[in-house]
């Protein structure tokens, strides 16, 4: 899914790197690569890869990401895909 992007700068992950513990978790559940490990704690590498399914903080163990599921990409769906409506905003 490399270059994958939904609405450009409205993602709301957030990694807590004062929780983080770095044990990559959320690497393996993130379908699109959003976040990686670098020196020992999760960062997000390309928040407008993320369609904040909400899979990396579901399984962080230490509850260092948080995000608000759907805002970014249900947005975007129901308003171009399924409406078919022009101009695109975010909630």
């Amino acid at each position: 899914m490399k270059d994958f992007r939904y609405l450009s700068g409205v993602a709301s992950l957030r990694v807590d790197e004062e929780k983080c513990v770095g044990c990559g978790d959320c690497l393996e559940v993130c379908p699109h690569g959003v976040l990686k490990v670098e020196k020992g704690k999760a960062t997000a590498v390309d928040h407008d890869a993320c369609m904040e399914c909400g899979a990396c903080a579901k399984n962080c163990p230490a509850g260092a990401i948080s995000l608000t599921p759907g805002v970014g990409c249900a947005a975007y769906i129901i308003q171009t895909w399924l409406k078919g409506r022009g101009g695109v905003s975010c909630c």
